[in-house]
């Protein structure tokens, strides 16, 4: 592929709802390009992004790809990002290694939550923005509604550029507001400018409002605008340019990836209004020291490239994407890694096309590409040794949804954990832990999707065949009763014989672990005894008597005893010492303590009394309300861990996916009795399984 130089180079990530036609609209602006030799379709699992087995099988998006074209002189970087929000780590990833981003909606479902996001995410990390309207040839779809909507969530920011004009309902043809031309399209997709038809006054206001957002770029555009002078196209497209560059003006475009209406002005729009990397790809890392440091979007500059998303191959081996922010990338280099200090020796270098891979020499400043057999992983900073520096790390969400997992063929249990090893490489929003207590694997996500993706690459990429089920709960023990009983082990059995005799009281105590005190006079119990029935109580408290669950908040005070001066060791007063703990637990009043979670749910304001009910039902605590900005307000709770395994699914479901919550283990409260039959049970068949 021909190298371009970072003014030549658009980073652009496609990001918005799910089904909104990310994916299509991508590979339609690749086939007018002539990047593509077939218009693929989402349908028949044949475009050039969805190229994953599971984006196959399923036919959504769970990944981002990277899909590059050429336009006129601009190389033009596509990053098509997922749209679900299980699968939200290829969205961070996207919009991260973008410039630009290019908001698609749907001209039949209009402003979605997910475009809310993609908006709300490209505002927070400074980049460009510029909405496409698709699926204009779908019955009932409304492009004015949409621009409506878009107006009043997103503000006079949003500035149509092209629009279309319906006869009976359909779309008859396209106007270029910039260069005030109609087009229609034949059944090729093939454009032919015709007569400006009659719109009456909605185009007239249409280029009031785009000429005023223009204005307010440029202090002698405000004054020609103010004067009633009209603009030049070359002013025309300098002002938009300026306002895309800096967020005051996010341009409308529109079409249909089936029929590639519009698809060519798309095209044009990107490549004349969003802007290059040398204009924005400039970065502030920093240095070991931890002092800020400019890194400039430049060829001549030391290297300095991010590595922005892991595809973890157990055959090929590790790919890594990176975006160059500085310098050039070539193989004949030895950069470090600015997270681990350590030098990474490159293996081959090559550019993206969706699977598709072609060699390169290296890789420019503001270009992506990706890089094989290497041991960095996403976040990392290579760069050059002369010139150390770490870029930001994406903030990805945090798992929110965990299941056990257990191998469908004993002796798995390995393979699932460096299995999962690898797909975390590839996917930072999982997370896995080993429960000792329970004695399960748990695999946390972003919700059920995304777990059952990662069953499916376990299984296909590695051989590993696992089921999922709802995790155990680590419930605890503690008695509500004080009381005071002897520990007596007595055994002959010829030759020395064993004995040891306590009395200990047990009561209650607010402590995690337990508490030993002595309190015997006149050496009833010799002191060197004391370690040996604190050790056989420390040894009992890892199970207790209601459903073998550990116990807490006891305190344990041993007051008096006898020994005999052959038959008395250790042993013996260990062993006298779990008498009396099996003896005083039953008459303590034992009850099951369950852990309860603090939880901080963000939610619309409109969701809140669901989601107060939803807390409710769940045995939950609601504590106080806090407004928070954009119309969000975040509810204060404590809820049993229990009650909160499908949690995640509920909020979506309840605020169509605006809601986030994080659930922190904040301490634990008595069971209440009506609950203790069905946790016994479940504790004896996991005690009937070990």
């Amino acid at each position: 592929m021909r190298q371009y130089l970072a003014d030549k180079i658009k980073n652009v990530a496609l990001a918005g709802h799910g089904g909104s036609g990310k994916t299509s609209l991508a590979e339609a602006l690749l086939f007018k390009a002539g990047a593509t030799d077939r218009l693929g379709k989402v349908a028949d699992a044949n475009t050039i992004c969805d190229f994953d087995p599971e984006e196959t099988k399923r036919k959504v998006s769970v990944s981002m790809a990277v899909a590059p074209l050429t336009w006129g002189s601009v190389k033009i970087n596509l990053l098509d990002t997922p749209g679900l929000f299980d699968f939200a780590a290829g969205f961070y990833e996207g919009i991260r290694a973008a410039d630009s981003v290019m908001i698609v909606l749907s001209g039949k479902s209009g402003v979605t939550v997910g475009a809310e996001k993609a908006y709300k995410l490209a505002t927070q990390q400074k980049k460009a923005k510029m909405f496409a309207i698709t699926k204009l040839d779908v019955e009932n779809a409304d492009f004015y509604k949409v621009l409506e909507e878009l107006k009043g969530k997103f503000g006079p920011s949003v500035c149509p550029l092209v629009v279309p004009v319906y006869e009976n309902h359909a779309v008859s043809c396209y106007i270029n507001l910039i260069d005030m031309k109609a087009y229609k399209y034949d059944a090729s997709g093939k454009a032919s400018e015709v007569p400006m038809p009659d719109t009456g006054h909605r185009i007239e206001g249409l280029v009031e409002a785009m000429s005023e957002a223009i204005a307010e770029t440029d202090e002698t555009l405000f004054e020609k605008f103010f004067s009633g002078e009209a603009f030049t196209r070359e002013e025309t497209i300098d002002g938009i340019r300026n306002g895309v560059r800096e967020g005051t003006i996010s341009p409308v475009v529109c079409g249909s990836s089936l029929t590639m209406e519009g698809v060519d002005m798309m095209l044009d729009c990107i490549a004349d209004l969003l802007p290059a990397a040398k204009k924005v790809a400039d970065e502030v890392g920093e240095n070991a020291d931890g002092e800020a440091v400019e890194i400039e979007c430049d060829d001549t500059q030391p290297l300095a490239a991010y590595v922005f998303k892991t595809v973890a191959d157990p055959f090929v081996g590790k790919l890594s994407y990176v975006k160059v922010i500085a310098g050039k990338l070539s193989s004949d280099l030895i950069p470090v890694n600015a997270t681990t200090g350590q030098p990474e020796r490159l293996g081959k270098i090559i550019y993206i096309k969706g699977k598709k891979q072609e060699d390169t020499a290296f890789i420019s400043a503001g270009d992506i590409g990706a890089i094989t057999k290497i041991s960095a992983n996403t976040g990392d900073t290579l760069c050059d040794p002369k010139r150390v520096v770490k870029l930001p790390k994406i903030d990805y969400p945090l798992p929110c949804m965990s299941m056990a997992i257990t191998p469908k063929s004993k002796g798995d249990e390995g393979k699932i954990a460096s299995s999962i090893q690898r797909l975390m490489e590839e996917d930072p929003t999982v997370s896995y832990e080993n429960n000792v207590e329970t004695k399960q694997q748990v695999v946390s996500g972003l919700g059920e999707q995304h777990l059952d993706v990662l069953v499916s690459k376990l299984k296909n990429k590695f051989g590993v065949d696992v089921l999922l089920e709802k995790p155990r709960v680590p419930y605890r023990e503690t008695i509500r009763k004080k009381v005071k009983v002897q520990g007596r082990h007595k055994k002959q059995s010829g030759g020395h014989g064993q004995f040891g005799d306590v009395w200990i009281e047990f009561e209650p105590c607010e402590s995690e672990e337990m508490e030993f005190c002595e309190n015997v006079f006149g050496g009833a119990v010799p002191k060197n005894f004391f370690p040996a029935v604190e050790k056989g109580l420390r040894d009992c408290v890892k199970h207790g008597v209601v459903a073998g669950y550990p116990v807490v908040g006891l305190k344990a005070t041993l007051v008096d005893g006898s020994y005999h001066p052959v038959d008395s060791s250790e042993m013996s007063f260990k062993m006298a010492a779990t008498l009396a703990y099996k003896a005083a637990l039953p008459q303590a009043n034992p009850v099951l303590l369950e852990p309860i979670g603090s939880l901080k749910v963000m939610t619309p304001e409109s969701n809140t009394g669901d989601l107060m009910g939803d807390i409710n039902k769940r045995r939950g605590r609601v504590l106080g309300m806090n407004p928070m900005e954009d119309g969000l307000t975040e509810i204060e709770a404590e809820v049993p861990m229990s009650e909160m395994h499908d949690f995640t699914t509920a909020l979506r479901q309840m605020t169509q996916g605006r809601g986030s919550f994080t659930l922190v283990f904040e301490r634990y409260e008595e069971l209440p009795k009506m609950l203790e039959a069905a946790v016994i049970a479940d504790a004896q068949v996991m005690n009937a399984e070990e």
